[in-house]
Protein backbone atom coordinates (compact mmCIF):
# COMPACT_ATOMS: atom_id res chain seq x y z
CA UNK A 1 0.00 0.00 0.00
CA UNK A 2 2.99 2.47 0.21
CA UNK A 3 5.28 1.82 -2.70
CA UNK A 4 7.72 4.53 -1.81
CA UNK A 5 8.69 1.98 0.86
CA UNK A 6 9.58 -0.90 -1.21
CA UNK A 7 12.85 0.03 -2.17
CA UNK A 8 15.16 -2.26 -1.30
CA UNK A 9 17.96 -3.15 -4.04
CA UNK A 10 17.80 -6.71 -5.56
CA UNK A 11 20.75 -9.07 -5.32
CA UNK A 12 23.10 -9.10 -8.39
CA UNK A 13 20.92 -12.51 -9.65
CA UNK A 14 17.84 -13.95 -8.32
CA UNK A 15 15.31 -16.47 -9.03
CA UNK A 16 11.40 -16.12 -8.90
CA UNK A 17 9.32 -19.11 -8.72
CA UNK A 18 5.81 -18.26 -10.07
CA UNK A 19 3.08 -20.89 -9.02
CA UNK A 20 0.31 -20.65 -10.99
CA UNK A 21 -2.84 -22.30 -12.97
CA UNK A 22 -1.34 -23.13 -15.57
CA UNK A 23 2.10 -25.06 -14.36
CA UNK A 24 4.99 -23.58 -12.40
CA UNK A 25 8.25 -21.66 -14.23
CA UNK A 26 11.32 -19.67 -12.84
CA UNK A 27 12.57 -16.52 -13.93
CA UNK A 28 15.82 -15.76 -13.29
CA UNK A 29 16.54 -11.89 -12.98
CA UNK A 30 19.70 -10.39 -13.86
CA UNK A 31 20.14 -6.74 -11.73
CA UNK A 32 22.75 -5.94 -14.51
CA UNK A 33 20.41 -6.06 -17.38
CA UNK A 34 17.99 -3.34 -15.76
CA UNK A 35 18.96 -2.46 -12.82
CA UNK A 36 15.89 -0.15 -11.51
CA UNK A 37 13.14 -2.80 -12.93
CA UNK A 38 14.85 -5.60 -11.28
CA UNK A 39 14.47 -3.60 -8.28
CA UNK A 40 10.98 -2.69 -8.34
CA UNK A 41 10.40 -6.49 -9.62
CA UNK A 42 11.75 -7.99 -6.41
CA UNK A 43 10.21 -5.68 -4.26
CA UNK A 44 6.61 -6.84 -5.60
CA UNK A 45 7.69 -10.13 -5.32
CA UNK A 46 9.35 -10.26 -2.17
CA UNK A 47 5.81 -8.29 -0.83
CA UNK A 48 3.48 -10.50 -2.10
CA UNK A 49 1.91 -7.87 -4.69
CA UNK A 50 1.86 -10.66 -7.65
CA UNK A 51 0.20 -13.48 -5.42
CA UNK A 52 -4.01 -13.82 -6.85
CA UNK A 53 -3.08 -11.99 -10.08
CA UNK A 54 -4.21 -12.40 -13.46
CA UNK A 55 -2.38 -13.01 -16.32
CA UNK A 56 -4.76 -10.68 -18.38
CA UNK A 57 -3.29 -10.29 -21.86
CA UNK A 58 -2.25 -12.76 -24.00
CA UNK A 59 -1.46 -12.49 -27.35
CA UNK A 60 -0.43 -15.72 -28.79
CA UNK A 61 3.11 -15.31 -30.46
CA UNK A 62 3.54 -11.92 -28.82
CA UNK A 63 3.59 -11.28 -24.85
CA UNK A 64 1.35 -12.62 -22.15
CA UNK A 65 0.97 -9.71 -19.55
CA UNK A 66 0.31 -9.82 -15.60
CA UNK A 67 1.15 -7.69 -13.04
CA UNK A 68 -2.36 -5.57 -11.85
CA UNK A 69 -3.27 -6.44 -8.53
CA UNK A 70 -6.33 -8.72 -7.25
CA UNK A 71 -7.09 -6.04 -4.77
CA UNK A 72 -8.38 -2.67 -6.15
CA UNK A 73 -6.83 -1.02 -3.28
CA UNK A 74 -3.47 -2.08 -3.92
CA UNK A 75 -3.42 -1.07 -7.49
CA UNK A 76 -5.04 2.74 -6.81
CA UNK A 77 -1.79 2.75 -4.61
CA UNK A 78 0.51 1.47 -7.27
CA UNK A 79 -1.36 3.79 -9.56
CA UNK A 80 1.16 7.02 -10.17
CA UNK A 81 4.16 4.93 -8.70
CA UNK A 82 5.99 5.54 -11.98
CA UNK A 83 9.75 4.37 -12.19
CA UNK A 84 12.33 5.96 -14.51
CA UNK A 85 13.55 3.89 -17.66
CA UNK A 86 16.52 1.75 -17.62
CA UNK A 87 18.95 2.07 -21.05
CA UNK A 88 17.93 -1.19 -22.76
CA UNK A 89 20.99 -3.70 -22.43
CA UNK A 90 19.54 -6.48 -23.85
CA UNK A 91 16.87 -7.81 -26.24
CA UNK A 92 13.22 -8.83 -25.91
CA UNK A 93 13.61 -12.56 -26.76
CA UNK A 94 10.99 -15.53 -26.20
CA UNK A 95 10.87 -16.40 -22.75
CA UNK A 96 12.55 -12.85 -21.52
CA UNK A 97 10.74 -10.37 -19.66
CA UNK A 98 10.09 -6.57 -19.40
CA UNK A 99 7.99 -3.86 -17.59
CA UNK A 100 5.10 -2.56 -20.06
CA UNK A 101 5.01 1.37 -19.75
CA UNK A 102 2.42 3.61 -21.07
CA UNK A 103 5.55 5.91 -22.66
CA UNK A 104 8.77 7.09 -21.53
CA UNK A 105 9.11 6.60 -17.53
CA UNK A 106 5.91 4.90 -16.79
CA UNK A 107 7.01 1.78 -15.63
CA UNK A 108 5.18 0.93 -12.66
CA UNK A 109 3.55 -3.17 -11.64
CA UNK A 110 2.72 -4.45 -14.79
CA UNK A 111 5.24 -7.31 -16.78
CA UNK A 112 4.93 -9.10 -19.83
CA UNK A 113 7.01 -12.23 -21.18
CA UNK A 114 7.99 -12.68 -24.56
CA UNK A 115 6.30 -15.51 -26.58
CA UNK A 116 8.57 -14.87 -29.23
CA UNK A 117 11.62 -12.53 -30.57
CA UNK A 118 10.16 -9.08 -30.41
CA UNK A 119 13.41 -7.35 -31.32
CA UNK A 120 11.03 -3.91 -32.31
CA UNK A 121 10.42 -3.83 -28.69
CA UNK A 122 14.02 -3.00 -27.78
CA UNK A 123 13.48 0.25 -30.03
CA UNK A 124 10.38 1.26 -27.89
CA UNK A 125 12.10 1.31 -24.58
CA UNK A 126 11.41 -2.06 -23.11
CA UNK A 127 14.43 -3.34 -21.14
CA UNK A 128 14.61 -7.07 -20.05
CA UNK A 129 15.18 -7.61 -16.58
CA UNK A 130 14.87 -11.41 -16.67
CA UNK A 131 14.18 -14.55 -18.46
CA UNK A 132 12.39 -17.64 -17.65
CA UNK A 133 14.90 -20.32 -17.44
CA UNK A 134 12.21 -23.28 -16.68
CA UNK A 135 8.87 -24.03 -17.25
CA UNK A 136 8.18 -22.17 -20.70
CA UNK A 137 6.19 -24.96 -21.83
CA UNK A 138 3.58 -23.49 -18.47
CA UNK A 139 3.94 -20.12 -19.21
CA UNK A 140 2.71 -21.53 -23.15
CA UNK A 141 0.03 -23.01 -21.92
CA UNK A 142 -1.53 -19.47 -19.94
CA UNK A 143 -4.83 -19.13 -21.09
CA UNK A 144 -5.33 -17.00 -24.58
CA UNK A 145 -9.05 -17.47 -25.63
CA UNK A 146 -9.94 -14.08 -24.13
CA UNK A 147 -6.90 -12.10 -25.76
CA UNK A 148 -6.77 -8.33 -25.33
CA UNK A 149 -10.62 -8.08 -23.98
CA UNK A 150 -10.14 -8.21 -20.36
CA UNK A 151 -10.48 -4.39 -19.55
CA UNK A 152 -7.11 -3.10 -17.73
CA UNK A 153 -9.01 0.00 -15.94
CA UNK A 154 -11.51 -2.55 -14.84
CA UNK A 155 -9.42 -4.51 -13.43
CA UNK A 156 -7.54 -1.56 -11.97
CA UNK A 157 -10.97 -0.40 -9.97
CA UNK A 158 -12.85 -3.71 -9.53
CA UNK A 159 -9.60 -6.78 -9.63
CA UNK A 160 -10.66 -10.02 -8.49
CA UNK A 161 -14.44 -9.29 -8.74
CA UNK A 162 -14.09 -8.42 -12.19
CA UNK A 163 -12.01 -10.88 -13.41
CA UNK A 164 -13.60 -13.96 -12.08
CA UNK A 165 -16.82 -12.48 -13.08
CA UNK A 166 -16.22 -11.98 -16.41
CA UNK A 167 -13.25 -13.34 -17.27
CA UNK A 168 -13.34 -16.63 -15.15
CA UNK A 169 -10.87 -18.85 -17.31
CA UNK A 170 -7.85 -16.10 -17.07
CA UNK A 171 -4.67 -18.21 -15.52
CA UNK A 172 -3.67 -16.93 -12.19
CA UNK A 173 -0.33 -16.69 -10.61
CA UNK A 174 -0.99 -19.14 -6.96
CA UNK A 175 1.99 -17.63 -5.31
CA UNK A 176 5.51 -15.81 -6.63
CA UNK A 177 8.49 -16.49 -4.08
CA UNK A 178 12.00 -15.49 -4.40
CA UNK A 179 15.27 -17.50 -4.01
CA UNK A 180 18.79 -16.44 -4.33
CA UNK A 181 21.04 -18.99 -6.51
CA UNK A 182 24.33 -20.26 -4.71
CA UNK A 183 27.27 -19.03 -5.26
CA UNK A 184 29.41 -21.55 -7.68
CA UNK A 185 31.80 -23.58 -5.38
CA UNK A 186 35.48 -22.44 -5.70
CA UNK A 187 37.81 -24.73 -7.84
CA UNK A 188 40.39 -26.70 -5.93
CA UNK A 189 43.60 -26.16 -6.97
CA UNK A 190 46.46 -29.14 -8.06
CA UNK A 191 49.86 -27.98 -5.86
Amino acid sequence: MHPTQLASHAPAKYDVTFKTTAGNFVVEVDRAWSPLGADRFYNLVKYGFYNGATFFRVVPHFVVQFGLSSNPNVNAAWKDANLHDDPVKGSNKTGYLSFASAGPNTRTTQVFINLADNPRLDGMGFSPFGKVVAGMSAVNKIYSGYGESPDQDQITSEGKSYTDKSFPKLDKIVSATISIPAAPAPHATAH
